[in-house]
């Protein structure tokens, strides 16, 4: 699979923190607690990243899950009308999401991870729907899978040897 680095510097990014779990480790003295944040970053035109960020005290961990966020950006094609180019079904360990294509005017039907991802990355109309497992983190990850696997009709054009036209029909 071929990953394209992004320069996260050049863009101007958008966070939203999808989850903060708090976390415990049972140790000889007693209990340790930590905080875990699942934080989604986007630029709304095309490009989106998920992280996990790890810390004692919640904006560090924050702050760190915005950071990877930022290592794991993905490019995502938007068509015309501001939809997905296909139908696709994103799948991360036990969690499905599938994203459909919809016309203007449908707007984002999505449930609350996969709907920050999606509107982070600059979609304006799509339909989604979450199978299995409704785990945040696996959702989100699930999408991003799922919208990194997007080809526009070039790509696929290209890749068959044929005219966008011949794709599209």
């Amino acid at each position: 699979m071929k990953r394209t680095i992004i320069d996260a510097s050049q863009l101007e990014l958008n966070d939203n923190v999808v989850a903060i779990k708090r976390v415990t480790k049972v140790v000889k003295g007693g209990r340790n607690f930590r905080f875990a944040a699942l934080v989604v970053v986007g630029d709304g035109n095309g490009h989106v990243g998920a992280g996990i960020g790890k810390a004692a005290e919640i904006p560090e961990a924050i702050r760190k899950g915005k950071e990877d966020a930022m290592k794991h950006l993905i490019e995502v094609p938007i068509d015309n009308n501001g939809s997905v180019p296909h139908d696709y079904i994103g799948k991360f360990g036990s969690s499905t999401v599938l994203l459909k294509r919809a016309p203007e005017g449908t707007g984002i039907i999505a449930g609350g991870p996969a709907r920050s991802v999606l509107e982070l990355v600059g979609i304006k109309n799509i339909r989604t729907k979450s199978l299995g497992s409704n785990n945040k983190q696996n959702v989100v990850l699930a999408t991003i899978a799922g919208l990194q696997k997007m080809k526009t009709p070039e790509e696929v054009a290209r890749l068959r040897g044929k005219s966008v036209s011949e794709i599209v029909g």
